[in-house]
């Protein structure tokens, strides 16, 4: 992972490794094969494939397969589908936990020898009864001293089939006074007399996950076995039972390390209640765009990069929150800003004629100015325009800028044009705008509107997504399905410019003020592409205008956080856009003053308003809240000014810069002093890192034929490792080049 956000785990991993506990990482993704994943499963994605690749390890791939009464293969192929598409591969290292089903009820057998479990042959709810609570002890099953060889001889006939489900089950005998509720005899086998997707007919009796997963951490060689926060009461039962079997029958000895699960508002991430949303047909299915799932958010049009974005910025800690909507909607703007050509289409179309304009085609770039990529298109213009209602107003409120009896408007890439009537129907509704196009170059304008020429305009379908629910935490009060929001799809249909029907399915187009669209696979077929909206822009233009659009009355329902209350840059905030800035960076200096002193002391010891902002706004944050806040860091402006014109000018890199910018937190000091006298200077000569990569190859042979052999993706272990090796010095793009050359050798 990218080390944009806090991670305890870093530095645990990094100190078994130093101490020699583990010579390598190994960790593993262990979901269970009931269901899509979802962003949820995202964040442990993330944690447990970028730190195992990180740290130069491997990451293993494993179904917790032991439920076979809500398990398919179906959902085994989506699962690896949704890992690959999110960027990681498992190479060889995919598993089953039903693979060692055969090893597991040996050593269930073993501990029924022990006289460490039984067959108990109480029902579920006496089991559940018997328990106990916090403040009470539980009640020891009549069973619980029944002799070990009977209880084996009901094990073995358990798994021939011979009793009917939930007959009897095997329990570990512990300890029913322990204050861990986890530890009170818990349940390692149930009876199910089904077939199972993957091993077939053969077992009767099927594992729980706490007897399954510690073991098939062992038996694989797991080192870290990462899970989230609601396993540490777990744990204690996790090591119990690794404790109990012979040592030198385990590949490895894991220990298992919790962090805070990623949760999301205006969702569900719970696989009962995301089945309950499929098989009742309140949503189209797993990969409906609306669902919260990878394959969901995929057809919605998210990237895969963006996600990655949206994790790394969360961190990894172990205090529980609810992450905010707008981290993960603006993760995926910062990425198609770059993906998606702008094009015009207007969703609610109110006619214009326009006086003054002839048929014509106008040469429009796809890209605005500060997007360094190249292209355009023909976009058509006559005397019937279409552009979006909200655009003009009859009687516009105090701030309305745009369209209104009167007043002008530029047309993107056309001119002013200035309002001279308009029509209205019985009801009053505004049915057509009359308007006079200036000639180029005359004219003043305080906004500026798209819009498509009405008699070549091309119709579209477009879907726009509102969130699934109307309350922060579906199910918290009531039935979640009260709370499903009947409007979160709206389909309309678009009048797009006619380059917009070349659009492939599987590609975005940024529909210019409205937001980022993607022409989805499933429906689109050639020239007829359905789009999809993505996220809408958080009022985009809002730096170019102050306009402010009427508000409409409160619909009876609680709105949901698709469509942001963004904060509107004041004079300030566009003088930052107007140097450099992003309006994100602008938006985050405005609103903090604290950050804005920080800033302008940066700019001030010579360092650009740009990389300034960068590191104000992004890295400043985050090391002073590992640090205490703010006020607690030990250096100030200066300081921080002169680590930016290091990296600015090439002298050290920026993952550099961030490693001397936790120093001066910590410490104080000065960053070209930190950077001379730790030996934090780039790594750049050729030759020493030609070494370095000879010396990874060198120790890693059976990698080496693997990767020669097609296994490309182990070109990233190698880079990883001569990057680990140089301290994080070397340039990652040139360690990239010297092993592909290597490798290529």
């Amino acid at each position: 992972m990218s080390d944009h956000g806090s991670n305890f785990l870093r530095p645990l991993l990094a100190a078994d490794l130093a101490s020699g506990r583990h010579t390598a990482i190994v960790t593993r993704f262990p979901p269970e094969p009931n269901g899509y994943l979802h962003i949820g499963h995202a964040k442990a994605i993330c944690v447990d494939f970028g730190l195992a690749a990180e740290f130069g390890g491997r990451c293993h791939l494993r179904m917790d397969d032991t439920n076979p009464l809500k398990e398919d293969g179906e959902f085994v192929s989506a699962i690896q589908r949704d890992i690959r598409w999110l960027g990681f591969d498992w190479g060889e290292h995919f598993y089953n936990a039903s693979d060692y089903f055969p090893q597991l009820f040996e050593w269930a057998k073993l501990l029924i020898r022990d006289g460490k479990a039984y067959v108990d042959e109480q029902s579920e709810e006496e089991i559940r009864l018997r328990r106990g609570t916090v403040e009470t002890p539980g009640v020891p099953s009549p069973w619980r001293e029944r002799p070990a060889h009977e209880s084996l001889d009901r094990f073995e006939r358990m798994n021939r089939g011979e009793f009917a489900d939930s007959a009897m089950v095997l329990r570990a005998k512990i300890d029913m006074g322990h204050p861990n509720m986890k530890m009170r005899d818990p349940v390692m086998y149930r009876i199910r007399n089904v077939a199972h997707h993957h091993v077939g007919e053969r077992w009767r009796v099927y594992p729980l996950y706490d007897w399954a997963h510690g073991q098939s951490d062992a038996i694989e060689g797991i080192t870290h076995s990462l899970c989230s926060l609601e396993f540490d009461v777990n744990r204690e039962l996790y090591d119990w039972y690794l404790d109990q079997l012979p040592a030198h029958e385990l590949k490895s000895r894991p220990r298992q390390f919790e962090f805070a699960r990623l949760k999301l508002p205006y969702t569900v991430m719970s696989k009962r209640l995301l089945v309950a949303l499929v098989a009742e047909r309140h949503v189209s299915g797993w990969d409906d765009p609306r669902m919260p799932t990878l394959a969901g958010l995929r057809r919605r049009g998210y990237t895969p990069e963006s996600i990655r974005t949206f994790v790394e910025r969360l961190g990894v800690s172990k205090a529980d929150s609810m992450a905010e909507v707008v981290m993960l909607e603006n993760a995926v703007r910062e990425d198609l800003d770059h993906r998606a050509p702008r094009v015009m289409v207007v969703l609610d179309p109110l006619e214009v004629e326009l006086e003054g304009a002839a048929e014509d085609w106008l040469e429009a770039p796809y890209w605005p100015h500060d997007v360094p990529r190249e292209g355009s298109r023909r976009v058509p213009i006559s005397p019937r325009l279409f552009i979006e209602r909200e655009d003009f107003a009859v009687e516009p409120v105090v701030g309305f800028k745009r369209l209104a009896p009167g007043r002008s408007v530029r047309l993107r890439h056309a001119g002013v044009i200035t309002c001279t009537a308009h029509e209205v129907d019985a009801e009053g509704r505004v049915t057509r705008v009359r308007a006079r196009l200036h000639p180029k170059g005359e004219g003043k304008a305080a906004a500026t509107i798209h819009w498509v020429d009405a008699s070549r305009a091309a119709p579209v379908e477009v879907r726009l997504y509102d969130s699934l629910f109307t309350v922060p935490m579906p199910g918290a009060e009531r039935d979640f399905r009260e709370e499903l929001n009947r409007e979160s799809l709206k389909v309309v249909t678009g009048y797009a410019e006619p380059s917009v029907l070349d659009t492939a399915p599987g590609t975005w187009l940024q529909f210019e003020r409205l937001g980022f669209f993607f022409a989805e696979p499933e429906t689109s077929t050639p020239g007829k592409p359905v789009f999809n909206r993505t996220v809408a822009l958080k009022d985009g233009w809002a730096s170019h205008r102050e306009d402010a659009r009427p508000v409409k009355a409160a619909e009876p329902r609680v709105e949901a956080p698709v469509v942001h209350t963004i904060r509107r840059l004041d004079e300030s905030g566009r003088a930052l856009v107007a140097r450099g800035l992003s309006e994100d960076e602008a938006e985050a200096l405005q609103a903090e003053p604290a950050l804005r002193a920080w800033f302008d002391g940066v700019v001030g010891t010579g360092a650009g308003a740009k990389a300034s902002a960068s590191w104000v706004v992004t890295e400043l944050p985050r090391v002073a809240r590992d640090h205490g806040g703010l006020s607690a860091v030990r250096f100030g402006a200066e300081a921080l000014g002169a680590l930016v014109q290091l990296v600015e000018s090439g002298a050290i890199t920026h993952g550099i810069g961030k490693q001397v910018l936790q120093i001066l937190a910590a410490e104080g000091g000065d960053a070209a002093t930190i950077v001379r006298e730790r030996g934090l200077q780039p790594m750049t000569d050729a030759t020493a890192l030609e070494a370095l990569v000879r010396e990874v190859l060198a120790a890693n042979p059976d990698k080496v034929a693997a990767f020669r052999g097609g296994r490309a993706g182990l070109a990233g272990f190698f880079v990883g490792q001569v990057m680990q090796k140089s301290g994080g010095r070397a340039d990652a793009n040139q360690v990239k080049d010297l092993v592909a050359a290597a490798l290529a050798g």
